[in-house]
């Protein structure tokens, strides 16, 4: 099936590059002082307030990742992968309650170099080095890979020129002004994205309601067609679910899916906060980053409550797309299953071309280029900062001063933004859906790490030769299971990336902590309060707002209450 491309006319350019105008403008105005000290251009400073804080880290987040592949998700699978939105309540309440305190007390300028006083130089180095790759190929490349498809689909462009054209615009900013341009860009850009967002998904229900122009209407109908009960709707879904879950059908309007799901394994509703959304949301340097630039504890826990209202939000924008895809184009479900996903992928394009009227399109435009430059623009600063302070500065100039510091960090994102713009013009030669090729990756580094920081942190025992033994043992464990399940007789459960992640972290969890039981124990100094938790003296319970309205505890608690709510409506048992 071809979607095919979108018309635009004079208002569309002009509103796309009065986009490009604006984040220019404040891009320049927030980093024009900021390449001073390391503190200025990878911390910002430490003066972020907290809407900036939760505006960029949701904004870093979002990517064409979502606009992407998970709106193409949302039309394989149905409402399930808004579960990789909404299982963010759990990670979002440790950071808030646990993570915050502990990581603003310790005052680092990255988590590699808390594992280092944690655990070992040698731990620091090898996450140093994961933490660069990962970003580089889960993230950058993915991203730019994914933006160039839509740039290559709208003006017809070649792909390589595309991303190669997109990561030089999407990284200028990070090159030029460090986290605090980031930051406020992303803030700007958060706003497009939204009212982007918000208006496909609007005008997509009135191209479902038909005659009616009713939003009500085209819920009614969504909801109906992805219930998939009748018609070439029921025909989609029994074709899908036997190449998917081994089924003769699935649940398209539930969160909880059978154990043999692609993307979303009914145990990764259970251990996902712990074997994948605690690297992504606290160890993962561009989500983190923003969080350790903050003005103090208030603001930085209140960015993270913010956040969490966007997660909340953003299914309406990343999935509610997908399922009005799949109620207006099921047949594209019954073709061939190599070709179902990268159609799918296509899907976003084709809502643009076909429901947003030429004129309008160019705000639809800048969301989509938003959403990219947002990430590549933090992913780009953070790599940078672990480049700069973990590798170099640590391993090769440990004498360097801050101005050289700065301009080594500048230097080397534009080696990074190089490599991923490569890497990037050969993913579409990998089969399959951009969301599903980023999760697997998400799958495979994030368990061995995720496992020994949280121990490492809880547990005073806990030692590095544990650390570095689980984290080794770990990824050996990931590449055998991604072995494992091409081999005949292997248990279908154990095929799910989500399922391979919590294999890993549980293993990594008893060999994290049976090989420090059976070796010594840390010395003092890396175990101060400083590097794990005294339940005595952690004091979580400051700076938490002087009044209701301004209260972390209300508007956490509100926020926790409603995805709650969210995941009962969608168990399956209700719709």
């Amino acid at each position: 099936m071809n979607w095919g491309g979108i018309g635009l006319d004079g208002w569309d350019y002009f509103t796309f590059a009065m986009y490009f105008v604006l984040v220019s403008v404040v891009g320049y105005w927030a980093g024009r002082k900021e390449r001073v000290n390391t503190g200025d251009y990878f911390l910002a400073g430490r003066t972020l307030p907290w809407y900036v804080v939760g505006s960029s880290f949701i904004a870093s987040n979002i990517s064409s990742e979502h606009f992407i592949g998970m709106i193409g998700g949302a039309f394989v699978y149905g409402i399930c992968v808004a579960m990789s939105e909404w299982l963010n309540v759990g990670s979002f309440t440790l950071l808030i309650w646990l993570f915050i305190p502990f990581l603003l007390t310790a005052k680092v300028f990255t988590t590699p170099e808390f594992l280092e006083r944690r655990f070992n130089p040698a731990l620091r180095f090898v996450f140093a080095v994961v933490t660069v790759i990962s970003n580089v190929v889960a993230f950058l490349a993915a991203v730019l890979y994914g933006g160039g498809l839509a740039v290559q689909t709208l003006f017809g462009w070649n792909l390589w020129f595309s991303i190669i054209l997109l990561g030089v615009v999407a990284g200028g900013w990070a090159i030029y002004g460090g986290l605090k341009s980031v930051a406020w860009t992303d803030f700007f850009m958060l706003i497009a994205m939204v009212a982007g967002g918000i208006m496909v998904t609007v005008l997509g229900l009135y191209a479902l309601s038909g005659d009616s122009r009713s939003l009500i209407e085209g819920v009614r109908v969504m909801i109906e067609r992805n219930q998939a009960y009748t018609g070439v709707w029921a025909e989609a879904a029994r074709h899908h679910a036997q190449q998917m879950v081994h089924l003769d059908t699935y649940n398209r309007l539930s969160v909880i899916q059978p154990v043999t799901h692609e993307v979303s394994p009914w145990p990764s509703l259970i251990f996902g906060i712990f074997s994948v959304s605690i690297w992504y949301n606290v160890l993962n340097q561009f989500m983190i980053q923003r969080v350790l630039g903050a003005r103090n504890m208030y603001h930085a826990r209140m960015g993270i409550v913010l956040a969490g209202y966007m997660k909340i939000f953003m299914p309406v924008i990343v999935v509610f797309p997908g399922l009005i895809l799949f109620a207006l184009h099921p047949e594209v479900l019954t073709l061939p299953w190599e070709q179902v996903r990268p159609e799918a992928d296509r899907g976003y394009i084709n809502m643009l071309g076909t429901l947003i009227p030429a004129g309008w399109r160019g705000l639809f435009l800048a969301a989509l280029f938003g959403a990219i430059q947002s990430t590549v623009n933090s992913v780009l600063n953070s790599t940078a900062t672990i480049f700069t302070l973990d590798i170099y500065k640590r391993l090769i100039w440990k004498q360097a001063d801050e101005k050289h510091l700065v301009r080594m960090g500048m230097a080397s994102s534009v080696v990074i933004l190089a490599t991923a713009i490569l890497l990037g013009g050969f993913i579409g030669r990998i089969s399959g859906s951009l969301f599903v090729y980023i999760q697997t990756l998400y799958a495979f580094f994030a368990p061995p790490f995720a496992a020994v920081f949280l121990l490492g942190i809880l547990f005073r025992r806990i030692n590095g030769t544990g650390a570095a033994t689980a984290v080794g043992l770990g990824f050996a464990l990931g590449i055998f299971m991604k072995y494992y399940v091409t081999q005949p007789g292997h248990p279908v459960w154990l095929e799910p990336y989500a399922n391979q992640a919590i294999v890993s972290w549980c293993f990594c969890m008893a060999v994290c902590a049976g090989i420090s039981l059976i070796t010594a124990p840390p010395r003092p100094e890396q175990v101060t309060d400083d590097l794990t938790f005294n339940w005595r003296r952690m004091n979580i319970f400051s700076e938490l707002g002087e009044h209701w309205y301004t209260s972390v505890v209300f508007w956490w608690g509100l926020f926790a209450a409603i995805i709650g709510f969210l995941v009962l409506l969608f168990s399956g048992l209700y719709l």
